[in-house]
Order: structure tokens, then sequence, then C-alpha cells
């Protein structure tokens, strides 16, 4: 039994060129069981009724729009095929070890079910190529054969042929299927058909009176090129997968391609519009021999059920080894080969059991678009992996075949695109069990790989190349589009105030951008980067829990001076350099104060607006108020002050707040500076009534001091201004010492000019 490769250690145990090829396939197989799958039942039944309602013109962009799905999934498949050892199971192989076997094994059931009911689709279209037999035979001698008599047996001969011959005998049919095909194909090219339906010249847009519609045609057309992968069953038989999957499934691909434009091309020289929508068997009638065509339908139909019954095994085979299946017995049971090649012969018993099912079904419609749907999943899948697998720049993905992650990622959101085409229904029930299967998985394989993974790699290289782009423009949008907060704020005292990273989530909540540091006293060393660490994922936490848009980080540094420092020198998480710095002291503990004057006067110096938060234990009382001071002095911080009021204000838990400016402008009021600021208030469009800027007398600090007093010893929250000169030479400990009537109150010094308009 070969090992699943469930683990690291469990793939290395086997080197390249160990011995688990199985039947060591070449190319040529995987070639021909993907054009004899995709030259099927489509093909020969239902492609004149395209021609006769869309025309040639519109059959030509159905294979055109077709193909820029199976296009882009061909070289995803031959680019991941490349990259890592590939075994048994083939897509599953690819997807599961590229994205992990939570997502691969939801994406492998699905394969798997759509490989094991494509055995019904085929064996149903199968006996259609003998229903002129059947008729004869009724007709002949009043005999009504049912079909079911040529699809049950036609299942009871490939279940032998597989069990007695295995895949090595059913690569051998192949050959002689796709000679029988080759020569069926030259037969329609090179027939000339009856002269009564032939029309006068090649009409690029002729169709029937009243056609079907472009989306139902498609819908009807697209299994015929689904075809394409059918190859990469074989993938843990073959002696050099990484060569024979791009050659193979490629060349399958652009094969069938061509065949389907001549095709069309000679339906549209041959017949009638009328003639090819009314007659599913037309190209019996153009061919040069009629009978080929009957016989051509029956080998196209077997040899793709032929392909898919030796795919579908080996699916389920490679989803038991990797422990997918519920219960440690199923697994166990089907992952169990027989022979030195490992023919899955369990897994073969279950496979032709819900083929069977289907088969007594036998409504081909209702199979056709379950099918299309699963597999229109695994090819956007396949898509997504090499899309994501080049944009997240992982060393490991190094594939010796290269595709374009343009082209991948036009072949994911084509799929997207086409499954609503075909039928938004389906296309949301296939995604929806896709999603049960992959969460039921992701419950039981706790710890492994899943989606989130995969896209973080994606997602570091997303922010880098925004980050670039934000700095290489940086001047240019920060004049475009007004001032925007980026704090960085700087705390010794973590957990144990929670007032500052309350600030700062508000401020960052939707307008702003904040950066919130834990500073870590100490030399930096082993033990105190542990320490840093265990902090870390305690903010984290913090962060989650209060669900804030604030990026958390600790920093270890000898004192609390070198920490501003080094904070200054932070890059912004935006991409944008911080502008502001937010510093915290408690109001029970003036000792603090001294600590943040040098820190403040070296954030100034440094081109940073400075606010600083005097924290109480009235903790922002309700919320329910802001009251901002201005002063003569402080009036050039206005702006800012503003601003920051207004974005505190669109915070959820401030929804209710109100902002109410006091303007203390002289002894008599300046009434010129008043109308400023109403000016000022009423450009800016900030949510301040008129009733809510009071213009007020100021003799003195004292007479400030006192109205703090009296109107805003109940406000949650209170603004005010730290004038440039109190910064530069002021005693900055008296300015956070002052207005003493307030609770919980901010000093802000703007350095920049911030403009509100």
């Amino acid at each position: 039994m070969r090992p699943s490769g469930a683990t690291a250690g469990a793939r290395l145990s086997h080197p390249p060129g160990a011995a688990e090829a199985g039947h060591g396939f070449g190319t040529a197989p995987v070639f021909l069981a993907s054009i004899s799958t995709i030259l099927g039942a489509i093909l020969f039944l239902r492609f004149g009724y395209a021609v006769g309602h869309v025309g040639l013109w519109g059959t030509m962009m159905i294979i055109v729009i077709g193909h820029m799905v199976t296009i882009p999934t061909v070289l995803a498949v031959s680019e991941i095929a490349t990259n890592r050892r590939v075994a048994g199971g083939g897509a599953y192989f690819i997807i599961s070890r590229s994205f992990g076997t939570t997502i691969g094994g939801s994406i492998g059931i699905a394969l798997y079910l759509s490989q094991a009911i494509s055995v019904a689709f085929y064996l149903v279209a199968f006996a259609e190529a003998f229903q002129p037999l059947l008729e004869w035979i009724a007709a002949s001698y009043g005999v009504e054969v049912s079909l079911h008599w040529i699809r049950i047996p036609g299942l009871a001969i490939l279940c032998a042929l597989m069990l007695t011959r295995g895949a090595g005998q059913g690569v051998r049919v192949l050959w002689y299927v796709c000679g029988i095909l080759a020569v069926v194909i030259g037969a329609i090219l090179f027939g000339t058909g009856p002269e009564e339906i032939r029309p006068d010249g090649l009409n690029l847009t002729s169709t029937i009176a009243s056609p079907d519609g472009f989306g139902i045609v498609f819908a009807t057309c697209f299994p015929a090129f689904t075809g394409m992968i059918a190859g990469l069953g074989l993938s843990g038989d073959l002696k050099d997968p990484k060569r024979s999957i791009p050659l193979g499934t490629i060349g399958a691909t652009f094969a069938g391609m061509a065949i389907y434009a001549l095709v069309a091309i000679k339906l549209a020289q041959s017949a009638t519009p009328e003639a090819l929508a009314e007659d599913q068997f037309i190209m019996a009638r153009i061919a040069a021999w009629g009978p080929s065509v009957y016989i051509g339908l029956a080998a196209a139909a077997f040899s793709s059920a032929l392909g898919s019954i030796m795919v579908a095994p080996r699916t389920l085979q490679a989803l038991a080894r990797d422990r997918v299946l519920p219960g440690h017995g199923i697994n166990s049971m089907l992952a169990t080969g027989r022979g030195e090649a490992g023919e899955p012969v369990n897994a073969l018993y279950v496979s032709v059991a819900l083929a069977a099912f289907f088969v007594a079904l036998g409504d081909i419609d209702f199979i056709a678009q379950i099918l299309s749907m699963f597999f229109m999943v695994t090819y956007g899948t396949l898509c997504s992996v090499a899309f994501l697998e080049y944009f997240a720049g992982n060393p490991s993905y190094r594939p010796t075949f290269r595709s374009r992650w343009y082209i991948s990622l036009l072949g994911a959101v084509m799929c997207v695109l086409m499954m609503l085409q075909m039928s938004t229904l389906y296309a949301l029930l296939s995604m929806g069990i896709m999603l049960l299967i992959y969460l039921g998985l992701k419950r039981s394989r706790r710890g492994e790989r899943d989606l989130s993974a995969i896209l973080q790699g994606a997602m570091f290289q997303l922010v880098r190349r925004l980050q670039i782009m934000l700095q290489k423009n940086q001047g240019e949008q920060q004049d475009a589009g007004g001032w925007r907060p980026s704090f960085v704020a700087l705390t010794q005292f973590g957990d144990r105030r929670v007032a500052q990273f309350d600030l700062l989530r508000w401020i960052s909540d939707r307008h702003g951008f904040g950066h919130f540091v834990q500073h870590m006293e100490g030399e930096y060393s082993r033990e105190t980067r542990v320490r840093a660490h265990a902090e870390l994922d305690r903010l984290v936490k913090r962060s989650d829990v209060s669900r804030s848009g604030t990026f958390v980080d600790t920093l270890i540094a000898p004192s609390f001076e070198n920490a501003v420092a080094q904070a200054l020198q932070y890059p912004g998480v935006s991409g944008l350099p911080n502008n502001s710095i937010l510093l915290e002291f408690d109001e029970g503990h003036p000792e603090e104060i001294p600590r943040l004057t040098s820190a403040m006067r070296l954030a100034a110096s440094s081109r940073f607006n400075v606010v600083v938060l005097r924290s109480s234990p009235f903790r922002f009382g309700y919320r329910s108020s802001i009251h901002v001071w201005l002063t003569p002095e402080t009036l050039a911080n206005a702006a800012m002050m503003l601003m920051l009021a207004y974005i505190v204000v669109g915070h959820r838990e401030w929804r209710t707040a109100e902002i109410r400016v006091f303007a203390c402008l002289g002894a008599d009021g300046d009434q010129h500076e008043a109308d400023l600021l109403s000016a000022l208030v009423d450009q800016g469009r900030l949510p301040i009534g008129s009733k809510n800027i009071e213009v007020l007398p100021s003799e003195s600090q004292a007479r400030i001091e006192a109205e703090v007093d009296r109107r805003s010893a109940d406000a949650d929250l209170v603004i005010a201004g730290i004038s440039a000169d109190r910064m530069r030479d002021g005693d900055l400990a008296e300015v956070l010492g002052s207005l003493r009537g307030a609770n919980d109150i901010i000093f802000v010094h703007a350095v920049e000019e911030v403009v509100i308009d």
C-alpha cells in the first residue's frame, strides 16, 4: 500500500524516484484519456443544436469562452504538477498538497462525486448511440427494448474490465477508441451531406426563427470542454508526472479546441439551421458514412466512461489514504490496493454502486448540470491555487512550467461567472455543499493547514505592495485627501490602564490609524523577548475582544525616553507615516508627569502632533458629551481639536454624544475670532450646532479654571490645547495639571496645519 503523504515525515520518507509509479505510463495515456473525454457525447448529440440556435459565430464564441475556463485550468494544473512530486489522486493530490487536506479534502470529495457520477452520464449517452438500432428492432420484430438494457450491461462491462485487467488494459482500450474517433471525425469533415439540407453559402449569424438564448446553449454545450483534466487521475501511474501532465493535458485541450472549431464550420456549411436544430443525429446525414457517427458516439461515450471509472476509484483511494473520509475503518478499507500497482478494488466497488444509482435515474440533463457545477468548482480552485501561490511569492513554490498569474485569475473569475450563468441555483447549491464539507473537515482536523494559512502569504504581499505604492505617492495623497490622524501610542502600564487604549481605538475606528505600543523596560535579551511575546498575546486578545482597529505591539527599551525615540521612528500601519503621538498619565499620580515632558518636546521637535490623556477614575462617564475649550493662545490647535472630537463621536460607543465648544477669547470676547470659529465649524460640516458654541470672556487662567469647573464638571471628555510657547519653553507640568475641574481630559498640541474643508 502506498503511503498517504498526509504528513511531512511520510512524504520525506519517499524521495522522488522511489518505486511508486504504479504502471509507469508515459504521456500518451494522459492525452488519450483527456481527448477521448473532450470529444464526447456533446460533440455528436448537441453541437448541431448549438450551431442551429446561435449560429456559427455564436458557436465559436461558446468555444472561445469555454476555453477561457479550460485553458487557464490546464495551465494551472501543469504549473502545480511541476512544483512538487505528484502521486495518486490526480487533481485531488495537487489541490491537497497546495491547500492542505482540509481544503483539498473538501474539493476532493466533490471531485470524486463528479467523477463517479460522470460514469453514469457517459453510459446514458452511450445508450443513445443505440437508439436507431432499438427503433429498427421495434419496427421489425415488435419488441420494445429499454435503453437500460444498454446502460446496465455497459456498467457491468466497465467494472469487469477494471477488476480483471486494471488501468493497464483500460489504457490499451483508449488507443482503439481514439483511433475510431479519428476516423469518425474525418468522415464528418470530408462528408458532403444531402443537397436538400445544404444552405446557400456560409452564413456566420444564421439561426432558426425562435432560438434558445446564448446562456442556455452555452450551459448545454459546456460539459463538452470539461474532460481536459481526465488524465490527471492517472498521476499515480505515470513514470514522469511532471512531464506527462503538462504535455498531455495542454495537447489534448488545444487539439479538442481545434476539432470543435472545424466541426462547427463543417456543420454550418453542410446544413441549414433548421435541419441542425431538429435532428440530433444530423452528423450521420453529413458524414461520408453515416453509421460511423453512431459508432463514434458509442466509442466516445464508452471511452469517457472508461476514463471516469479509472480515475474515480483512485481519487477515493487517495482521500482515504489522507484520512479525509469519516471513520478509521472506512479510510482503511478504501485505501487498500491490490497487487503491485495498488489497484483500488474496494474504491471501485463504491464507485460502481454510486454510478449504478444515477444510471437508474437515466436523466442525462439533470446529471449534466450537477457534473458541470462540481467540475467548475474544481477548475476554479485549481486556478485559484496557481494564482495565490504566485502572488504569495512562496520560495518553496518553484514549478518548472510557468503560467501567468493573470491567466489563472481569469480562469477563476470565469468559473464563477459561468457557474452563475449556467444555473444560479445549482451554483449556490454546489458552493454551499463545498462550504459544509470544508467546515466539517476543518473542525475534525484542527491544527492543519487551512484557507487562512494559504491566504496569509498573499495578504503579506498585498500589504507590502500597497505600502510601497502609498509611500511613493505619500505627499500627493496627503495633499489631496486632507488630514488623517495616524497615531502611535506608548504606555508602560499595559493591562493596568485601558483608558489610553480606549481613546486610541475610538480614534482609529474609521477615520484614523492607531499603533498601540507597550514599553517593556530592560535590555533586549532572550528573557525580555519571551516576556514581550507573552504581553503581546494579551494585547492581541484585548484588541480582538474590544473589536478595535488598532495594531498592537511591544517594545523593549532601557528607558521610557529611549522607547519614545524608537516609537517615533515606527512606520505607520497604514503605509503612511505616523503624524501624532498619544501619551497618558493618571491624575492621581502627578509624579508621572516629569517623564512625559521631555517626550512631548522630543515629539514636537520631530514634527509630531502631541496628544496627552490625563485619565481619571471617571473613565469617560456615559460617553455622551465632549467639551472643547479654546483660548487665544491655543487657537492654532483648534482644527485638530475639533477633528478629534468629531472622530471620537463617530464611534458607536459615542453615538449619543454631543460636542460643545467654549471659546475664551479675551476680556470682552473677540467677536472676530468667534465668527472665524463659527465659519470653521460650518465649512467643515462638523456636527456642532451654533447653540453649542459659546464665546466667553477670560481675564485670566483662574477665570478659565473656574468656567471649566462650572461648565465641564460632568463632561465625559474635555479637549484643551497646549500653545507653542508652552511646548517650547513653558512649564508643561503646570499645563498638564491645570483644569482640575474636568474629569478625563486630553491636551492637544498640533504641529501640522490641519485643514477642515
